[in-house]
């Protein structure tokens, strides 16, 4: 999983996997769920990420942390 933030654009991306989007489902205004060929969700985009989520506060665990 990878995330990206874009300042310019002020966008969130969550990528869950590798994959090419094929399709999107709007999940709520400004958030959009990016489907592969197969119906199955590989990234999560996040518009005017700055007013929805705090930035400073995202943080990501490793399989280890997750587990302790």
């Amino acid at each position: 999983m990878k995330i990206k933030y874009s300042s310019d654009a002020d966008i969130l991306l969550i990528e869950l996997r590798d994959g090419k989007p094929i399709d999107s489902i709007d999940l709520k205004e400004g958030v959009i769920l990016h489907l592969d060929d197969k119906g199955l969700p590989i990234e999560i985009e996040i518009l005017d990420a700055s007013k929805i989520v705090s930035l400073k506060e995202i943080s990501v665990m490793t399989p280890l942390e997750a587990s302790a």
